[in-house]
């Protein structure tokens, strides 16, 4: 298959980069044992931080790559090849900033983005225990009170928050305002009545860490309201329609990679009945069916990135792609347990795990029922029926 899309120098040097680093330095034997640990392996975090895979899309003024979103993707999805958890942990730095850069004022930028040049993680403090789909039902708040807005909620299922040095923090500002009422905040992990619950055990993606944060009477400065007050339930949706492509699209592509290069791989090893098991049609019609939908997934994900990067943000297509691609790898990693048979269901293999580590793509950053909402949605806009 045709390899590249037409990616620059630059981006071919960093996918070489990346894809170097993490196969040496996140082998089977230590994401195994990171998994049965459930901890994130903050050796390689570091390393990762130095060579600015954590800040990727920053600007080159506070340290950043000062790259867009095909660069952001070719490095999720190299990181994605090895482990789909640890490009959750290293991709949920570039969500938490993607607010800021979009809204936030230069100030913010720096402010926000120096934990992330300087090798800190951060985390986007969304969701809650009802809010999830549903942003607009969140109940943290945000009351002004002099020169300081004063938190206070909990959020849940919230990457990197155990491991977090600044938060991206939506909260109520107007209740009963609906989408109007919420905000976006700035949120240092060191102020004063900022919390950490303990650590979701997770059915996958297990070298990220995901626990609740809790906030009591934080206070924060004026200055750390991003944007409009009020415009925090579209900064969210806007974010989303840059980071589902890659955080997701690209990373879970990489996943999808792994399974069919380890299915071909075992498959002409593994003898049944006196021959290697990849000479039954079978299992080439699924290995074969794995490749398709790989190739059309990321097709579909540099496409949106590219569209990005010209300054085009389309939210149906950013749907269409983390759906198509978190479906895609549920699919292969389901397909790939079959080839490996009773050694695919077995800890001994890197199958299990990738099965395990596929479900929640199809969950966070909205679930696939809610994009085909979004993609139905704009059908509809566009052919005037709504």
């Amino acid at each position: 298959m045709q390899e590249e899309f037409e990616f620059t120098q630059d981006q071919l040097d960093i996918q070489q980069m990346t894809r170097d680093f993490i196969r040496k330095e996140l082998p089977f034997e230590k994401i195994k044992e990171c998994d049965e640990q459930n901890k994130v392996p903050m050796d390689v975090v570091k390393k990762a931080a130095e060579m600015g895979l954590t800040s990727i899309t920053l600007p080159e003024a506070i340290g950043g790559g000062g790259m867009g979103q095909v660069a952001n993707s070719i490095v999720l999805e190299e990181i994605g090849y090895q482990d789909s958890g640890f490009a959750t942990t290293i991709g949920a730095c570039t969500l938490s900033y993607e607010p800021i850069s979009q809204y936030g004022t230069e100030e913010q930028k720096n402010l926000f983005g120096k934990f992330i040049v300087d090798g800190g993680l951060a985390g986007f403090a969304l969701t809650e225990a009802d809010a999830g789909s549903d942003v607009a039902n969140a109940r943290t708040t945000a009351v002004h009170e002099g020169h300081e807005w004063v938190i206070n909620g909990t959020k849940c299922f919230i990457t990197n928050a155990p491991l977090a040095s600044v938060f991206t923090v939506f909260a109520v500002t107007t209740p009963d305002a609906g989408t109007h009422g919420l905000s976006c905040f700035i949120v240092e992990r060191d102020r004063p009545g900022v919390s950490v619950g303990k650590d979701e055990d997770k059915m996958g993606i297990r070298l990220s860490n995901t626990s609740e944060v809790v906030f009591d009477n934080v206070r924060v400065p004026d200055d750390h309201l991003v944007g409009k007050e009020g415009s925090g339930f579209k900064m969210a949706m806007s974010t989303f329609d840059v980071t589902r492509p890659a955080g997701v699209g690209a990373s879970t592509c990489g996943g999808m990679k792994s399974c069919i290069d380890k299915c071909l791989e075992y498959a002409a090893t593994r003898v049944t009945f006196g021959q290697p098991i990849l000479t039954n049609q079978a299992i080439q019609f699924m290995i074969a069916d794995m490749e398709i939908r790989y190739e059309a997934s990321r097709a579909l994900a540099y496409k949106v990135a590219r569209l990005i990067d010209s300054g085009v943000k389309d939210s149906a297509l950013a749907s269409a792609s983390k759906t198509m691609s978190s479906d895609s790898f549920v699919k292969c990693a389901e397909d790939a347990i079959q080839i490996f048979g009773g050694n695919g269901y077995s800890k001994e293999y890197p199958i299990e795990i990738m099965y395990r580590n596929a479900k929640i793509s199809q969950l966070f950053e909205g679930t696939n029922q809610v994009q085909r909402m979004v993609i139905v949605k704009s059908l509809l806009k566009a052919s005037g029926m709504m």
